[in-house]
This record gives structure tokens, sequence and C-alpha cells, in this order.
């Protein structure tokens, strides 16, 4: 029986003449020799078989394109990604500059929304942070400085993304959150 290259990677493809004539050889070892099998070594010139060194190759040459792929793809994600920050620095810089107009519409609608009882307003704004930091941590409020820490940090760089002093509004905001913290926290203020 021939195992033709029990070490090679690729598929054996038998020659049918081959192996009914190894068969028989080793058939014939069997009765003469009952301690086991007997491999034949192959040849890596058999039909449908190719060399280590060719096996190899082809690996090496795989695990470079596939390499070539990544290395693309992580090149244009990459790219887009640094073209869109860029983008959206400079829309922040655009708006921290102020130099636009808007219609009455739009303008009294960001009023609305902005004024201390609106969504974005001081109120709401604080509410929502103060609600999600209790959310991550179980509304522990020993974990409540840990959460502060972390508030302050994004505040930093959102002034940072800004480009300037936050608008007031922003400033109020932070004050307000800083005092639901304490709330939360037990931290007792003086008046």
């Amino acid at each position: 029986m021939s195992v033709n290259s029990v070490n090679s990677t690729t598929a054996y493809t038998p020659n049918y003449q081959n192996t009914y004539n190894n068969t028989t050889k080793v058939e014939e070892e069997k009765k003469s020799n009952s301690n086991g099998v007997v491999y034949e070594k192959g040849t890596s010139a058999a039909k449908g078989t190719y060399a280590k060194e060719d096996v190899v190759a082809r690996l090496k040459k795989d695990a470079e394109d596939r390499t070539a792929q990544l290395r693309s793809l992580v090149q244009q994600m990459m790219g887009n990604q640094g073209t869109r920050i860029g983008q959206a620095d400079d829309m922040w810089r655009f708006l921290a500059k102020g130099d636009f107009t808007v219609t009455p519409d739009v303008k009294a609608q960001a009023q609305k929304d902005i004024a201390d009882d609106g969504y974005w307003g001081v109120n709401q704004t604080s509410d929502r942070i103060i609600e999600f930091a209790k959310a991550l941590v179980g509304d522990d409020p020993e974990k409540a400085e840990q959460m502060r820490a972390a508030f302050e940090k994004g505040f930093k760089a959102a002034t940072k993304s800004w480009g300037q002093k936050l608008p007031d509004i922003s400033q109020r905001t932070y004050d307000a959150v800083m005092s639901k913290f304490d709330d939360w926290a037990g931290v007792k203020t003086e008046a």
C-alpha cells in the first residue's frame, strides 16, 4: 500500500495501477511479517503531489497576499477616518467662530431647545449625564467620584475639540452636573 508523501499537506491522487501492485506487496509482507504495516516512501514526482518546498512557497504567498489585503483595508479605513475627522474639526471651528446665519425658524427652535427647560438646556442635559453615569455603575454612590472624573475628562476633550472655551451654556451645564454628582455622592456643600 502506498501512502505517498505522508508528510505532504496536499491531497493524494492515487495511480490505480501502482496502488494495486503496492497493495499486493503489502499483503505479501503482512503474511511474512506480523510486526505491522510497511510504509513505502513516496516521491514528490508522483502524480498529484507537490514537493514540500512547493507547498511552503504557496502557503507563504497566500499569507503575504492576505497580509497585503489587510494592510490595504486598514490604509483605506484609516485614510477615510482621517479625512472625516478633518472635516468634523473644520465644522467645529466654523461653528465656534459664529460666522454664519440661520433662518428665523431654525433660530426659534434652537432657542427653545437650549432654554433652561429645553431638551438641550442645562437641566435636561445635566440630568441625562447623571442618569447615564448612574446606569453605568448601578446607581452606586461610592462610584460617583469615578464617574465625576470621567465626566471631567470628557468635558476637557470637548473643550479641546471646540478649540476654545465652550459656550456659557456648556459651562453652566458643567456646574449643574458637578452639583448633581455632589448630591448623588452625599457631599454636603455650604450655601
